[in-house]
């Protein structure tokens, strides 16, 4: 049986900040599966910041989406038909759908879920992508250690909660840095952060330095811009820079305007000793049997939480899509495409 598949294209490349007129939703019909393959409907679908660096033509460490192809990410989804022996119809999978009703895989990449262990969203957030992104860029680079300060950028998002809360577990002063008083009394009063700073807050530098008095020793970078710069003033010696994600650059078209900064961060990085490495997590992905592990745990202990954000309607992804690179989720944001059986 042929079904009808509603996906989100990306119709042209945006330049600068995305619009709703970079996309185009169309309904397709979608063959039944070929041998070895098996037919996914997609429940969750995730939205990330790294989708805007794909959305260009520009060369990066991965390819760019194509253009009238469905916008690329991860989705979760239950098995419908199979003829895939590893994958049977009531299979819970979180799988790479891109934005789409439903998907057609052979099983590569593709994990099974189990909704007993946890709701099956968390695929796509604490237990999935973005928590592994959080666990593997602090203690595999960050390295906290007992009584260290940990700050974070975007704390009260995907990744950036669940750095702080494990700043925590490691024994920690963990200190979040958010875009709102509300996303910073969640970060504190929720989430266990021991402070968190408004970066909106016109005395944001002083605010940020008397959350820091002994200074910072690991600084989790999703942002960049004036976070960064508040940042490097604070930096021990020997601290580390995991850097994950640029969001406040991503929409970018030319160079700011402004100081040059970059010789006031050269010389932290000299004076200082600082280590600031880059990653892109699809690199560490065997990282992921001990994160499955060590999270799953501590989120039965009560010690990880985490909080999402769902829009339904795939139609309405591009809006949210829009709003995260402005800021306007508040936790891990999803698109829920279809019914959710489990819940």
């Amino acid at each position: 049986m042929t079904v009808t598949n509603r996906q989100i294209l990306l119709k042209s490349r945006p330049v600068g900040e995305p619009t709703e007129d970079n996309f185009k939703l169309v309904e397709t019909p979608l063959p039944e599966p070929g041998p070895g393959q098996f037919r996914v409907r997609v429940i969750y679908m995730s939205l990330d910041p790294y989708m805007r660096g794909r959305m260009g033509a520009e060369k990066s460490y991965a390819a760019s989406a194509e253009l009238g192809q469905p916008m690329v990410g991860g989705g979760v989804g239950v098995v419908e038909v199979s003829n895939n022996e590893q994958f049977k119809p009531g299979d819970y999978v979180v799988c790479y759908s891109g934005w789409q009703s439903y998907c057609l895989s052979d099983g590569t990449g593709v994990m099974k879920l189990d909704p007993a262990n946890a709701p099956i969203s968390t695929g796509l957030g604490v237990l999935g992508m973005p928590g592994l992104t959080a666990y593997y860029g602090l203690l595999e680079i960050g390295k906290p250690q007992p009584g260290e300060t940990v700050v974070v950028a975007a704390a009260s998002g995907a990744v950036g909660s669940v750095v702080g809360q494990i700043a925590r577990i490691k024994g920690c002063r963990a200190v979040g840095i958010a875009g709102s008083k509300e996303k910073c009394d969640f970060v504190t009063g929720e989430l266990g952060f021991d402070a968190c700073v408004n970066y909106k807050d016109p005395d944001f530098r002083e605010k940020l330095a008397a959350a820091c008095p002994n200074g910072i020793d690991v600084y989790f970078e999703n942002v960049g811009g004036k976070v960064l710069e508040a940042v490097i003033p604070l930096f021990n010696d020997d601290a580390r820079m995991p850097l994950c994600g640029l969001i406040s650059q991503y929409n970018m078209t030319e160079l700011p305007q402004g100081v040059n900064k970059l010789p006031a961060l050269l010389r932290a990085i000299l004076t200082h000793r600082l280590l600031i490495q880059g990653f892109i997590i699809s690199y560490h992905f065997k990282h992921q049997p001990a994160f499955l592990k060590d999270a799953g745990g501590w989120i039965r202990e009560g010690k990880l939480k985490y909080r999402e954000d769902i829009v339904k309607g795939i139609e309405n992804a591009p809006e949210a899509f829009i709003g995260l690179l402005q800021g306007r989720n508040f936790g891990k944001l999803l698109v829920q495409v279809s019914d959710d059986p489990t819940r």
